[in-house]
């Protein structure tokens, strides 16, 4: 008996391992999934059409492809020029901020700042500017590792449209026969929430683009297209990322004059209670409701365990494991303690007698 438990712990701690050295497919396999369930929808809106599902398939991911492929031809260009100039500017707001620093540290009398180094943080500064308006363009651009993840995230989405309930039902066949119509039940809770997630979150990184863009124009900001595709691409990461696309204006406002940075802040601040006390309740009724405070928790795990696709992600696998959990933990176990819900649906499948 001891000898099988010891077995049985050591494939456990195989298992981890092998899962966590393939966490990164894992992760473009989560994609491809959510992918997937998101454009499934439309499927089925174009099969209430009277269109056979193959079609279908082919107009969703052809209409999407191309919808992708003409933003990116007619935004890409003019976006990549501007990305010299953007960090030539956002490194002059950093050269305002110093020189403003320093005569503001010698209008203070005594030693209260004299003995504050500053040095190193300008370069940190600087360096931190500098990586943030290229790296983040990076993770778009046209690496061989991107282009295969991409492309494999792609055929395994169409795969997945292709005959979703097929891996359904082998997705199904994971759990004991006792519980798979629950399962069931649960794997669609979750599509109706990652479907919410997905229209919500589009609508309000179009309209933030669009109001950040208006806004940074009527203030005369430099590069207002750049700073507001930005913003938009950033409101993907909530918390995180509104916080992140404040800063690029910001600094290139600082090259016109103080207020104008000042105004910029107060934009985005606005920007971002319309979005948070109108967008969202508005747009998002459908969506799992998430805990702020563990939302932002789990963007620092996912971002710490998996990176910058982990970051990406960490929004729309918690809105999934909250789905499980909450089914699964909650209402099938703990709220019926001390007999679990999949005990007694267990005790009815099998009959008296056993």
């Amino acid at each position: 008996m001891r000898f099988g438990k010891l077995v049985g712990f050591v494939l456990f701690v195989a298992l981890l391992y092998i899962l966590w050295k393939i966490r990164q497919v894992l992760l473009l396999a989560f994609t491809a999934v959510a992918f997937a369930t998101v454009l499934n929808h439309l499927v089925r809106r174009l099969q209430k059409l009277g269109i056979p599902r193959g079609a279908a398939v082919g107009l969703t991911v052809v209409g999407v492809l191309g919808i992708l492929a003409a933003a990116i031809a007619f935004i890409a260009p003019s976006l990549v020029s501007k990305i010299p100039e953007s960090a030539s500017l956002s490194e002059q707001g950093l050269i305002r901020i110093q020189e403003w620093y320093g005569q503001f540290q010698g209008m203070i009398p005594g030693q209260v700042l004299q003995g504050v180094s500053t040095q190193d943080l300008w370069q940190r500064l600087r360096e931190a500017n500098s990586n943030w308006t290229g790296g983040f363009f990076k993770v778009f651009s046209g690496s061989v590792n991107f282009v295969l993840d991409l492309l494999l995230v792609i055929v395994v989405t169409i795969m997945l449209l292709s005959n979703p309930m097929a891996y359904r039902r082998v997705f199904l066949l994971a759990f004991p026969k006792f519980y798979r119509s629950r399962a069931d039940d649960i794997l669609t809770d979750c599509e109706n929430a990652l479907v919410g997630w997905a229209i919500g979150i589009g609508f309000n990184m179009v309209v933030i683009t669009l109001l950040s863009g208006l806004g940074l124009w009527f203030l005369g900001v430099p590069l207002p297209i750049v700073n507001a595709i930005l913003a938009g691409l950033l409101t993907f990461i909530p918390n995180v990322g509104p916080f992140l696309s404040v800063i690029p204006p910001t600094l290139m406002a600082l090259t016109v004059s103080p207020w104008r940075a000042i105004a910029v802040v107060i934009l985005y601040i606005v920007i971002q209670q319309v979005e948070s006390n109108l967008l969202t309740p508005l747009v998002m009724k459908r969506q799992v409701s998430l805990l702020p405070a563990i939302t932002l928790l789990s963007q620092v795990i996912f971002a710490a365990f998996f990176g910058l696709l982990g970051l990406f992600l960490a929004l729309p696998l918690v809105v999934v494991l909250q789905v499980w959990a909450k089914a699964l933990l909650v209402e099938d176990i703990l709220n019926t303690w001390p007999q679990p819900r999949w005990a007694k649906i267990a005790d009815s499948v099998q009959g008296p007698g056993h």
